[in-house]
């Protein structure tokens, strides 16, 4: 055999054996591809039977389930692909200054949420789908545009697209919580599905934060961002999916004067207005938690471990409270929202209580948890009570007071937090907590004896008056020209068609002589 064979021989050899490894990778390839897709398919159906279980697919609750998770992996892009230079890329107290300007910053959007674009939404009603579509997918556009100013670094333009992506997720909440009981299935109480599109939205939120920030270190933040626009412009186009039942008819112009729209914004009813503030105070307890606990482990003040790992235990603390708080909610079938809101509250005191008395690494971690389920619960019982007890007219409006309200009290724990941190112990901040929640408790309770007190003495202003059991006959006048005969007269038969005055209405025995309630009781005594 000659040297050219011999080199033909290998050469051959060497074919056949790239051939076969490359056959082997591409059938491990496909192999591999069918596994994954298999895979992906048995997770989104097996989701699909999750959020249209229960009636959910046949009202469009399961559609608005599946749109309010996208948006929430949207929000979470966004958020961790800006939080980096707040929080981790300054020194301690640089970073505290910036923060304490981010939340001034944050008080903006809700004070032009409440009593500008819940109105609006309000007089939209027939159009609520396209709303939440534009929405989305302006934030879209203003992603693509944040992330050209995260690569210039662009504060000048940054700032305002961020101002108004806060706006419009505002804007796309409160359109989403106004819709949800249009699409409720009977089968279904409201405190279920609140709890149903929060758990979507958290675990979608945890899917997504995890990528954001591994994408982040590895293809930049501005990217990111234009993935998240990406995200946010499908989600528009799944919003316009949303069934036409959720568009009701456009409501009247208020009144000249204003009335209407101020008094669906200050005067709530003393139902909605209890859980509003019992929300509020666990929402100040929550913000005071982050940035509490925040510094505290940077400055060192939580020894035990090192200052990541505590950071990354506090973090899961508060994200199995959360999920853990809203999968609770649906399981409260037969229970009043507005109980488990000031039981909520309640809980949240004695822990903030015993958490401050025994502070360290554990009861910090004790009352992340704890926090995070009374947060998460308590919101989801106050969305089903202003579903329950505003009428559709203005209930846009009511929930837009609501979001501002609850991101102002944010605010206000997250300064609060920022200010005790400088303690070199956790006790004072969390008993100064315990302190505040125990309170708003108390004054709430006290109020909701009052309330019961005076509305057994006498009827609320508005309400009907109770009809007494005996209705006495008013006297009949007898007629000028009629002479009495000495027998009875005679008695024509009455026309089903004749129009006569209205008399007097007899009681109806059922009811036992009580009033008839109120088509909206909220708004009783409010006037």
């Amino acid at each position: 055999m000659s040297a050219w064979d011999r080199v033909r021989a290998g050469a051959v050899s060497t074919i056949q054996i790239i051939t076969r490894i490359g056959r082997s990778t591409a059938n491990a390839s496909r192999s591999a591809g069918k596994t994954t897709v298999g895979a992906t398919v048995k997770v989104g159906r097996a989701t699909r039977r999750v959020t249209h279980a229960g009636g959910a697919g046949r009202t469009g609750l399961g559609r608005l389930i599946e749109l309010t998770a996208v948006h929430s992996a949207g929000d979470a892009l966004v958020t961790l692909a800006l939080a980096g230079t707040l929080l981790f890329g300054l020194p301690v107290d640089e970073a505290r200054g910036q923060v304490a300007l981010y939340l001034l910053i944050t008080m903006a959007p809700f004070a032009f949420v409440a009593p500008f674009v819940g109105p609006a939404l309000d007089r939209l009603r027939s159009g609520r789908r396209f709303v939440m579509a534009g929405t989305l997918i302006a934030r879209g556009l203003l992603c693509w545009g944040m992330a050209a100013a995260v690569q210039h670094n662009d504060v000048v333009a940054l700032f305002p697209a961020a101002f108004a992506v806060l706006v419009l997720s505002k804007a796309f909440n409160v359109s989403r919580a106004a819709i949800m009981p249009s699409v409720l299935p009977a089968e279904i109480p409201l405190v279920t599905a609140n709890s149903r599109v929060g758990l979507a939205a958290l675990v979608a939120a945890g899917v997504a934060a995890p990528l954001s920030i591994g994408l982040s270190a590895l293809i930049g933040p501005d990217w990111v961002l234009r993935i998240a626009m990406a995200v946010f412009i499908a989600a528009g186009v799944f919003a316009v999916r949303l069934p036409r039942h959720v568009d009701a008819p456009d409501a009247e112009p208020p009144a000249p004067d204003g009335r209407g729209r101020w008094r669906t914004m200050l005067n709530l009813g003393p139902v909605v207005g209890e859980a509003m503030r019992a929300n509020a105070a666990l929402r100040v307890f929550s913000g005071f938690l982050l940035l509490f606990m925040l510094f505290l482990v940077q400055e060192g003040h939580l020894p035990g471990l090192d200052p990541k790992i505590t950071l990354a235990l506090l973090a899961a603390a508060a994200g199995l409270g959360a999920v853990f708080g809203t999968a609770v909610g649906s399981w409260f079938r037969s229970h009043a929202p507005h109980v488990i809101v000031l039981t909520t509250l309640g809980a949240a005191t004695v822990v903030a209580t015993v958490t401050g008395l025994t502070f360290g690494l554990v009861a910090a971690l004790i009352v992340a948890l704890a926090g995070a389920v009374a947060q998460s619960l308590a919101k989801v019982a106050l969305d089903a009570i202003v579903q329950r007890e505003i009428m559709e007219e203005v209930r846009s409006s009511t929930f837009g007071v609501s979001e501002a309200l609850l991101q102002i009290a944010w605010v206000f724990g997250g300064l609060l937090g920022l200010g005790l941190s400088l303690l070199p112990d956790g006790t004072p901040g969390l008993l100064t907590m315990a302190v505040g929640l125990g309170g708003t408790l108390v004054l709430l309770l006290v109020r909701r004896v009052r309330r019961t007190r005076a509305g057994e003495r006498e009827p609320r202003r508005g309400q009907a008056v109770a009809v007494p059991d005996v209705v006495p006959e008013p006297p009949q006048a007898v007629p000028e020209r009629e002479k009495p005969t000495g027998r009875e007269p005679r008695r024509h038969p009455v026309s089903p068609d004749a129009v006569t005055e209205p008399g007097p209405v007899a009681p109806d025995p059922s009811r036992d002589g009580h009033t008839r309630p109120l088509p909206n009781p909220t708004w009783a005594g409010n006037e």
